[in-house]
């Protein structure tokens, strides 16, 4: 017997590491009402809580959703996506290009590796959430443009990150 309506139950998952950082938080600050060490122990939990809810809310605004065709797997620096009509594998230390296009239905990540066809793939596609972190190592990248250009929307191709080429010595 499931007491929590699936709408709801949606919500606390997408908003999940938001909610336990602001649990963390609240308690941190319910410790710096102490005496002693557990003043300094509060407000060191109130800053870990802090942190902990700001990443939470940025990987909500990137969960857009699930139920949507093919799976996403990242394991070991491979970012893999199968689906019904494509699929494929691109490193991410490889990656040169990463791009949204909008215009697709659904919205699809549009990631570009040197000598390789482009890997396509859906934002709601089953584990896609996986990705945030993947594109969060890349070099440079800016997290609040790539969830801007998630969540706003947009007419065109948008360029989320481009490898800058090395300098010569």
């Amino acid at each position: 017997m499931n007491f929590i309506r699936p709408e709801a139950q949606a919500v606390f998952l997408r908003w999940r590491e938001a909610l336990i950082g602001i649990l963390v938080v609240v308690l941190g600050l319910y410790w710096t009402t102490g005496t002693g060490l557990l003043q300094w122990v509060g407000g060191v939990v109130a800053i870990g809580g802090a942190i902990l809810t700001f990443t939470g809310l940025q990987r909500a605004r990137f969960r857009v959703g699930n139920g949507g065709v093919g799976v996403v797997t990242v394991d070991e620096g491979e970012i893999s996506y199968f689906g019904p009509f494509n699929g494929g594998t691109v490193s991410i230390r490889e990656l040169n290009m990463l791009s949204l296009d909008p215009t697709s239905t659904p919205p699809v990540w549009v990631l570009s590796q040197p000598g390789q066809a482009d890997l396509y793939i859906p934002v709601n596609a089953e584990g896609t959430d996986q990705l945030f972190d993947a594109f969060a190592a890349l070099s440079g990248i800016r997290t609040d443009h790539l969830l801007t250009a998630l969540n706003k929307g947009a007419d065109d191709v948008v360029v989320i990150w481009a490898k800058r080429p090395r300098a010569l010595h």
